[in-house]
């Protein structure tokens, strides 16, 4: 789903479960989708279901709309956006990783899925030709790429003009410390490789997107969440914080200029 040095099914190093991995649902990936959105679909794709958000619910899809899935996995948000777009639109999913494509297609097919396609690629870059897609989201995958430049450049580019980047992310308010991004305990827990807002901001400024915004879907702060899944996750956390910071999961949005 990421690069050639990743396996995980949200692209963590090689050998390293990822934030999407089987293990059960942390702090930062439970309770994302409401039980009316998941009662139809295949349970195997809401198991397998670790994103950080929502982005189905806060992209504001409409009928007909061509969509793309960076990072699909198990194809939960390929199947919300289906049902969103209807049948004169269209979803496309990108995984890097066969078992999650297969497992994506039984799902697609279990649910008669028909406006549905899986492609085997990464997101950075993404086999797909230019000005194809209306709307472009992700679920927590982004954070984990080795090079968000180039995922945000190709973003920008199978784009339409005026189409909608609108995507959930774990965003840093603040300075994470660089031993806190050497960490793969928390490279799995999907902290490690999380953008400084500032930053996010100016990588999709460069690659050409306007009408940028950021908004906090829900607040990582120690105190707010009472369970934190690791010691290092708390430890991280409570440093962000420290310096007047947060670790937040985050909608973030802009828009490809222009029109066709």
């Amino acid at each position: 789903m990421l690069t050639a040095e990743t396996d995980g099914c949200c692209g963590a190093p090689a050998g390293v479960p990822s934030c999407c991995g089987p293990a059960d649902k942390g702090v930062i990936t439970r309770d994302l989708y409401s039980v009316n959105e998941v009662a139809e679909l295949p349970s195997t794709a809401v198991l397998a279901s670790l994103g950080c958000g929502n982005p189905t619910a806060l992209a504001q899809l409409h009928p007909g709309e061509t969509v793309l899935d960076l990072g699909s996995g198990g194809g939960i948000d390929v199947l919300l956006a289906a049902r969103r777009v209807g049948p004169t639109g269209f979803v496309y999913g990108i995984d890097m990783t066969d078992e999650m494509l297969a497992l994506a297609e039984r799902n697609a097919a279990e649910q008669k899925a028909t406006n549905v396609k899986f492609l085997k690629g990464t997101i950075e870059a993404i086999p797909l030709p230019d000005d194809s897609v209306d709307v472009l989201i992700s679920n927590c995958v982004i954070n984990l790429s080795a090079d968000k430049g180039q995922v945000l450049r190709e973003a920008f580019r199978v784009l339409k003009p005026s189409g909608r980047f609108a995507v959930s992310d774990v965003v840093v308010q603040g300075h994470l410390p660089e031993d806190a991004r050497r960490s793969v305990e928390l490279w799995v827990g999907c902290v490690a490789g999380a953008l400084e807002e500032d930053t996010y901001r100016t990588l999709l400024a460069n690659a050409g997107f306007d009408d940028i915004g950021v908004e906090v879907t829900r607040d990582y702060s120690a105190e707010k969440l009472g369970d934190i899944d690791t010691p290092a996750q708390a430890e991280a956390f409570q440093s962000v914080e420290a310096n007047g910071g947060r670790v937040v999961s985050a909608f973030v949005r802009a828009r490809k200029p222009g029109t066709m």
